[in-house]
């Protein structure tokens, strides 16, 4: 990954790269780029890091506001023998530094917002690393740009595939995220090749333009930088942002071919699907990954191209493990999901690269078709660990198997059906099945989360453009379903997400009902 952007520049230099707004670390504030000129910022990163005095085996912590410069940040740290840690500023300050003092970095790379934020929230950032550069400001006791400026990096540090290459944290939806140890074998050798084999009508062609919305810290963008730049599509447009109003000049300028987001962002876009002249009309596949994406929201995608048969291309999976099942929608098989049946069936496992099996929670041992129980999984693309939580991995893994904390039945075809997170899991009802219909009933929901709650029934919130229920409308969509509370509603913004959009249920039904407590174990998050 340190030499990926010279290697890409040479081979593939016709990509162009178009940004929502300009890198973090590029003074000249560019909004288009080349391959070259993309290769050079990397070296001279590798430069600034080196002269902050990173070198090979250091650990280099990125926290900084969200954009596609992590992954270069990221390669900067590969190209000196460093293994780069990328952290959203999404985060807590709390949580940052509880991840930093895992993670006791030789430098950590951030922004002065975010050591104010920390700050605020009485956490020193700065006191867990050994140096601090910040990229946008002077702050003292760091090191700034100046400072850094114009050294010349040393050459390319050359490691051995299964040494540590890079770190990631996984979403948090439950409490402090893991810190996830890959390495060239697992993310690079198993992940990002598999990526770049150029399937039929699915694979990425030389001519497409792609478009991707994603929260640039985490581990799927690290993989989808590797593979992409290595196909050499002709355009690649970078989103940071989930404000339509601020995504849609770049999609209207360079209208994708290739569309992947995340889920939170799909909806916060939709509303841009509805035009004649709409910016996805030029799409034939669709990519998301992260979690489910509602069946409304599918098809209003699908129906948004013009292309004779557009894909949707849904991948499960986790941070720890990469993708573990691939599922297909089209125009035909989503309109069948109308009736609320949902997106929750997770497709086979990859072939040839992924097992699943649906064990007994208790016991462990495997159980029949259609019968619910824990998800294990078994791939060569398995982490090498986590950052100072060894019993935790250790918890985790059985055998060979991979406990996923997912709780699923095997279909007869061989498909995964997924049900619950086990932590989040209810005895009356499937919380993601049920969120499914409600929002397939109600299309003025944006969003439905249906927490579970030790001794009482599962409490429904639904999101809303105003915060707004119609109460008639919400008793004749769960007429027919399990006892649920009374429904409340918020705004999109009232809503405690992660940095990849998605909710944090622990978090939000502590905020409306003071407790955490639910009828799952949590004891494989």
């Amino acid at each position: 990954m340190g030499v990926l952007f010279d290697e890409c520049a040479e081979h593939r230099a016709g990509t162009r790269v178009h940004l929502d707004r300009p890198f973090d670390i590029d003074a000249s504030a560019r909004t288009h780029h080349t391959l070259p000129q993309l290769a050079t910022l990397v070296r001279e990163a590798a430069g600034w890091l080196a002269a902050a005095g990173a070198g090979p085996g250091d650990r280099v912590a990125i926290v900084k506001d969200n954009h596609w410069d992590y992954d270069l940040l990221a390669c900067a740290a590969a190209r000196i023998g460093a293994v780069p840690a990328q952290l959203s500023a999404h985060l807590s300050g709390d949580v940052l530094g509880t991840l930093l003092a895992r993670l006791g970095p030789a430098l950590l790379v951030t922004t002065a917002r975010v050591l104010e934020h920390g700050r605020k929230e009485g956490t020193d950032l700065a006191a867990a690393a050994r140096a601090t550069l910040v990229l946008d400001d002077t702050v003292p006791g760091t090191l700034g740009m100046d400072d850094v400026r114009g050294h010349i990096a040393p050459g390319p540090h050359r490691r051995h595939d299964d040494e540590p290459l890079v770190i990631h944290h996984t979403s948090g939806t439950t409490g402090v995220p893991k810190l996830v140890v890959h390495s060239t074998r697992t993310i690079i050798g198993k992940l990002a090749r598999f990526e770049s084999v150029r399937l039929p009508h699915i694979g990425l062609r030389r001519g497409d333009v792609l478009a991707n919305a994603s929260s640039f810290a985490h581990g799927r963008t690290f993989c989808w930088t590797a593979s992409t730049l290595c196909m050499g599509p002709a355009d690649i447009s970078i989103i940071t942002t989930q404000a339509p109003n601020l995504a849609d000049p770049v999609l209207r300028a360079h209208p994708p071919t290739v569309l992947e987001a995340l889920p939170a962002s799909f909806v916060r876009f939709q509303p841009l699907t509805e035009g004649l002249d709409n910016p996805f009309r030029r799409v034939r596949v669709v990519i998301s990954t992260y979690d489910a994406v509602h069946p409304p929201t599918v098809r209003a995608y699908l129906r948004a191209s013009r292309h004779r048969r557009p894909v949707w291309v849904e991948g499960w999976g986790q941070t720890e493990t990469g993708p573990l099942t691939f599922r297909f929608h089209t125009r035909r098989s989503a309109d069948r999901a109308s009736g609320g049946a949902g997106t929750r069936n997770l497709g086979r496992p990859v072939p040839v690269k992924t097992r699943l099996r649906v064990v007994d929670p208790d016991t462990f041992r495997p159980l029949p078709s259609g019968q619910a129980g824990l998800v294990l999984a078994r791939t060569a693309a398995c982490a090498l660990g986590y950052v100072g939580e060894d019993d935790r991995w250790s918890a985790k893994r059985h055998g060979t198997w991979w406990n996923t904390g997912d709780i699923g039945a095997r279909n007869r075809d061989g498909s995964i059906e997924l049900l619950d997170r086990e932590v989040d899991r209810t005895p009356q009802l499937s919380c993601l099945r049920t969120e499914d219909l409600i929002e397939a009933r109600l299309p003025q929901v944006l969003e439905c989360v249906v927490l579970a709650e030790s001794g009482r029934d599962p409490l429904p919130v639904v999101v809303t453009a105003d915060g707004a229920l119609d109460q008639d409308r919400w008793k004749e969509a769960v007429r027919d379903l399990p006892p649920l509370r009374e429904p409340v509603a918020l705004t999109w913004d009232q809503v405690p997400r992660t940095g990849t959009g998605k909710v944090r249920r622990r978090e939000l039904l502590h905020r409306l009902t003071g407790r955490t407590d639910t009828y799952g174990s949590g004891r494989w998050t």
